[in-house]
Formats: structure tokens, sequence, C-alpha cells
């Protein structure tokens, strides 16, 4: 209030027509402004020069009373209809008697579809810029939800053709409807209500918001900023179905899945039980062909190890292996035969080259063996004297004998001789 030059104290309070007035002059100065918004509320009073309209921002939920000429309204092409977005050039007006703000209108100027798809086009370029369209943050569809939310206008055919067809695709699907106005001035927030109160229920597994056909301003409130945002911050995975397949509002976009029409959306959050059974069926089919297949190779496996001699006839086996025992003790009998007896000849063999190199065998051939007194073998004749008493020994034993003169050898000219001594 410091703008306007206003002081005031608890002790020195300012009159309600002071602060009035001073809203009213900084209201003032103002001047005339460009401002753009959504008619919600048309008022033509009979006999009155004046038509009243309500002026709502399309994201805030903030509204403004406007005032125009009759005639202005009137001239408008095309007329003007609730949820029309335009575009009003007026001024600012603060009426101290009734205490409340108004925009008295001087130009008005329905936004055409270019100027609406330019606007758009802005929008979704920010938006974009924000990453709420980024294809990283969308979540997927559960296979079978618990339960379908639908946001959808009452009674339409949108809601007819998303029931219907997920319900003769899985008759138990259970379907929480929440009916919402789908155009106008009404349509963002009734569906930004809806589906908040969507997302809260734990049983909800996926929302469809879902819409028939339209022009491209009976579509504007699904291109809405803040219910764009709002689907954006929602927990449970959200399906667009708006309008048909060339329709492509911001929430398509912003959705997780996109779906064509609300028949494709249908088809799109429950299977086909139809479908699923079949598949069923050939996993089951599968599974029996590959048990059935696994069974006979193991079989077939358990056949042939059967069949080998070792578990066909184990004695068979044993059989052959104790022959072959038999054989290697018999062969071990004879070689230990063969090598005594080899040992035996051997033993023989040295045996006799003993008994050869034996003096005894020289004896047996006639020889004799005689010892002199000194007990040594007598080799030559000069080693006995007369009267010698020598040892002959001879192959039957030995006797003494004794030297004499007068014998010759008959391989020398001279010797001496011996005479046998009586034992």
């Amino acid at each position: 209030m410091g703008r306007v030059g206003l002081e005031s104290t608890a002790e020195q309070p300012l009159p309600v027509r002071t602060i009035a007035r001073a809203i009213g002059e900084w209201v003032g100065r103002l001047g005339r402004v460009w401002v753009e918004g959504q008619i919600t509320e048309i008022t033509r009073r009979p006999g009155m020069s004046v038509a009243f309209l309500v002026l709502r921002d399309p994201v805030a939920d903030v509204s403004l009373q406007v005032t125009c000429q009759r005639s202005l309204c009137d001239a408008i092409v095309p007329p003007l209809v609730h949820g029309a977005r335009v575009v009003v050039w007026g001024k600012p007006d603060f009426h101290l008697a009734r205490g409340t703000l108004r925009l008295t209108a001087y130009d008005i100027r329905p936004l055409g579809a270019g100027a609406l798809l330019a606007r758009l086009e802005q929008l979704k370029g920010v938006l974009g810029a924000e990453g709420l369209f980024a294809a990283a943050r969308k979540r997927p569809l559960p296979f079978l939800p618990r339960t379908v939310g639908l946001i959808t206008g009452r009674a339409s055919a949108a809601e007819r053709d998303v029931v219907e067809n997920a319900r003769r695709r899985w008759p138990a699907v259970p379907i929480t409807l929440r009916e919402v106005a789908v155009q106008g001035p009404l349509a963002v927030t009734q569906v930004m209500d809806a589906l908040r109160d969507l997302d809260r229920d734990p049983d909800v597994d996926v929302i469809v918001i879902a819409r028939g056909g339209g022009s491209l301003e009976d579509l504007l409130p699904f291109s809405d900023e803040a219910l764009v945002r709002a689907v954006a911050a929602a927990r449970t995975p959200v399906v667009s179905a708006i309008g048909h397949e060339q329709d492509t509002p911001l929430l398509d976009l912003v959705a997780d899945v996109r779906a064509s029409t609300p028949t494709d959306a249908a088809k799109r959050v429950v299977p086909d039980v139809g479908e699923q059974l079949a598949l069923i069926a050939a996993l089951v089919g599968r599974g029996r062909r590959v048990l059935i297949h696994r069974l006979d190779r193991e079989h077939r496996m358990l056949a042939d190890l059967r069949s080998r001699p070792v578990l066909a006839a184990p004695g068979r086996e044993l059989d052959t292996r104790g022959q072959a025992v038999d054989a290697l003790r018999a062969r071990a009998r004879r070689c230990a035969v063969a090598a005594i007896d080899r040992s035996g000849h051997d033993l023989d063999h040295a045996a006799a080259r003993m008994r050869g190199l034996s003096p005894a065998a020289t004896l047996d051939r006639g020889y004799a063996l005689v010892s002199g007194p000194a007990g040594g073998l007598v080799r030559d004749p000069a080693e006995v004297s007369v009267g010698d008493r020598l040892l002959v020994r001879v192959a039957g034993g030995g006797f003494t004998v004794e030297a004499v003169a007068g014998v010759q050898d008959s391989a020398r000219p001279e010797g001496r001789s011996v005479k046998p001594i009586e034992r």
C-alpha cells in the first residue's frame, strides 16, 4: 500500500472506502491489456445492451468477470460458446460499491485453429523439454489388472466401447467408472479430480481416459497443461484413448500408452481370454510333446544300457574273467614247474662238474694221494727219505707205507720205493 502513499496503524486504521479507492486507483493504472482465457459462462439478459462473461484460466483455477457490449459479442464469428478460447482486449476496473474486479472488454477475438495449434506446439515444446514425454518414464501395463479405472463421458459411446470390449475379452475384469465432462470449461477440473481419485485407489492397476472423436476445440481440454502434468505425476499407469487415430492431444504424448480408439484401449489393458486359453493349450501340448520325447529318449537309453552284455548277462563276464584267472593260474604253475626243472638240471650239471673237478673222482680212477710226514702232499720222490712213513689215500680209504730204496718211477731213471706198513 506504500505505493499509493497510505499509512495506517492499529490505533489509526483506514476506512474501507479509502482502501477500496486505493485499490481502484492502482488497478486503473494498468490500462488496457490483452488477456487469453476460456469462456465458462455467457449471460445475455433481455433488454440489456451489456453481456456478461466469465473468463477462466485454462491452467490455474482462476476466473475473471468480463463485461462487453452485446453488439460486440453478437458480431463475433463464430459465435461465442462455452469452452471457447478467446483473446480479450479490455481494461480492468474495480467497483467500489461491491468490491469486485471486472474486465471491460473492447475487443474479443476467438482463437482459430491455426492459433490454437501454434499455442499447442509451443506448450508441447515446453513440456517435452522438461522430459514429460520421454519414453524412459513410461511404465508398462500389468498383464491382468485387478481393477481398471475408466474416466469418460456420461453414457458415452467411448464408455460403451471400453466396457463391452474389455468384458468381451476378459468377462471377470472389474471396472471402476468415473463419469466426467469431456469438453467445455469443466472438463479439465473433473478429469483431474477423477484421475486423483482413481490414482489413490490401491486396487486400480491401470487408468483409461477415453473420449470419442471431435473438433480441435472439443478435444482441447485433453491438451491442457494442468491435466498433462497431473497424468505425468500419477503413480498408476495411464492409457490415453482420445478421439480417433488422427487426433493427437498432448495427453497422448504424456500417457504411458496411447490407444488409437477406446476399443483399442480395451484390447491393450486386458488380455483376451480365448487367446490365453489357446496359448495355454499350446504350451501344455508343447510341454507334453517335450516330456514324451524326453521319456522316449530315456527309455531308449535305458534299453541300450540293458542290452549291453555286462547288464544282459552279468555272470558271463564273471565266467570269462574266471577262465582268464584259471588260465593264468595254470600258466603260472607251468612256468614255476619249468623253472624248477631248469634249476634242477642246472644243479645236476653243476654237481657233475663239481664231481669232475673233485679229487675223489681222480681217486676213483685209481689214483692215490701221498702225504709226507709233515702232512703235505708228496709231489716229488726227492721229498721222501728212506724210512719215512707216508700216508696214502685211495678211493676206498687210506693206509701207511714206509719209503725204501731201489724203487724207480717209470718216468724217471732213479727213485725211492715204499713198502706198505700194516695199518
